[in-house]
């Protein structure tokens, strides 16, 4: 059963908020032991279903919450040694939201260590597997979340995109994820990686369950001075008919793509050209050198985030007579992924390296917006695939580089600033294949719209839960 149609039953009195909360803590229990979504669940949660309110608009709902965002007295760790045994005194803006609407935190999802990584395999703890083959991955940063959803073990989850880390799970598990547009979710409460392209996105089964999320999550917030002043008006823009949209496939996303993610991208067009969409191909001429800023920008920003961990202050509380020894024992606790990453962002903001790299970074980012711009005075949507392939086998990236490449065609939005939604568009032996829509900074209405008329269009025959459904 997908979110809005359990909330529907819980409103019409079918089934309680409690119910609800024991069948997934249940399913948890049984199931996640063999895929390693959760890093911790909420045993709380049935205490909070019975004194919930059911009017509430969300009430009945549980969410699950990728464990770099934080939650008022339930431990967060970022997938990180350094932060185990955290326990927040305080909530993240976009988790207060839902709560105050009535959903239920039923537990806290597995990452790569501070969100770096396309795998989950950078767990400080252990990897998350992919429930339609537990031999592979289900993508990362936000693989625990994308497990939650795609194994039913949760209908609704939240996760962070900083290069992808939303759309790219989503993808390899089969279902949607969304990025929203730089500023449209607060980011008060996410544990930094890289401030410029963070952003909190929603995970679902289905397009109106984003739609219901997205409008909790939405709107301006004091404690981010990067939040925007925009009215989430989500469930409505669903409700209206698809306007007359112009739609572009970018041309340099075409060449080295899988044959499963050739077959959906030419299908999808068909279904799109049938929804009256007028089609063509388009030119992103930065989009391919966008990974290489990308792998600059990202790992200076978090050299100087994650400075803060100084065993002190912030972090696992660290002995030692001497400040170096301190930080020493404090560094050591990082993973190999996050130690690389500090080490690249320390070396590009370094003197004499800063302008060759960093500074040139920052340059190539302003002209791969403004490539961006003129694209929508041409079309109104983009298409292009959200990976060049299939979900890989765990252990199946050992060279850096090459899970680098993961991200070569989600780290444009971020870049840019861009809303860009992954949906489930095919299958290739088996395994789920996703495709994802660009829209205009602020139209990420626009994006939901799209994607519904696809899924209607096509009967809602990419989606599937290969564990069965909770309720």
């Amino acid at each position: 059963m997908l979110a809005h149609e359990i909330r529907a039953k819980v409103a019409q009195g079918e089934v309680s908020p409690l119910e609800v909360a024991q069948v997934y803590l249940e399913r948890i229990r049984s199931l996640d032991p063999g895929l390693g979504a959760f890093l911790t669940v909420n045993e709380g949660v049935l205490e909070e279903a019975r004194s919930l309110d059911p009017s509430l608009p969300l009430a009945g709902l549980v969410v699950a919450v990728k464990d770099n965002i934080v939650t008022k007295g339930i431990p967060t760790t970022a997938g990180s040694r350094l932060l185990q045994g955290f326990l927040p005194p305080y909530e993240a803006t976009a988790v207060a939201r839902l709560k105050a609407l009535g959903a239920l935190v039923i537990g806290k999802t597995n990452l790569d260590e501070f969100g770096m990584g396309s795998s989950t395999e950078h767990s400080a703890f252990f990897p998350s597997r992919n429930p339609f083959d537990p031999t592979r991955v289900p993508g990362g940063s936000s693989g625990g979340s994308a497990v939650a959803v795609a194994a039913d073990l949760a209908p609704l989850a939240l996760g962070s995109d900083t290069g992808g880390s939303v759309r790219q799970p989503a993808a390899f598990c089969g279902i949607y994820g969304l990025k929203p547009t730089y500023g449209r979710v607060s980011r008060y409460g996410l544990i930094a990686y890289a401030s410029s392209l963070d952003q909190i996105g929603p995970m679902a089964r289905s397009v109106r369950d984003l739609a219901l999320v997205m409008d909790a999550i939405s709107g301006p917030d004091p404690l981010d001075a990067t939040s925007l002043n925009l009215k989430p008006r989500f469930q409505e823009a669903l409700a209206e008919p698809l306007p007359s949209l112009r739609l572009g496939v970018v041309r340099e996303a075409l060449a080295g793509n899988s044959p499963g993610v050739e077959g959906a991208l030419r299908q999808a067009l068909e279904v799109f050209r049938g929804l009256g969409l007028q089609v063509k191909e388009v030119s992103w001429p930065s989009l391919p050198l966008a990974l290489n800023a990308y792998y600059i920008l990202a790992p200076a920003e978090a050299s100087s985030n994650l400075a803060r961990y100084d065993g002190t202050l912030f972090g696992y509380r660290a002995e030692g007579e001497e400040l170096w020894r301190v930080l020493e024992e404090t560094r050591a606790r990082f993973g190999l992924e996050v130690k690389r990453r500090i080490l690249v962002g320390t070396f590009v903001l370094s003197s004499g390296y800063y302008e060759a790299y960093y500074g040139r970074a920052q340059a190539f980012r302003r002209r791969l917006k403004a490539e961006a711009q003129a694209l929508f005075q041409e079309v109104d949507l983009l298409l292009l695939p959200t990976t060049p392939h299939p979900a890989f086998l765990l252990g199946g990236r050992p060279d850096p580089l090459a899970m680098y490449r993961e991200d070569l065609y989600t780290v444009g939005a971020n870049l840019a600033g861009l809303p860009a939604l992954s949906f489930p568009a095919g299958f290739e032996d088996g395994l789920p294949v996703g495709l994802q829509l660009f829209a205009p900074w602020s139209r990420d209405e626009l994006l939901l719209q799209a994607a519904l008329a696809f899924e209607e269009a096509t009967d809602r025959v990419f989606l599937r839960t290969p564990l069965g459904e909770a309720l």
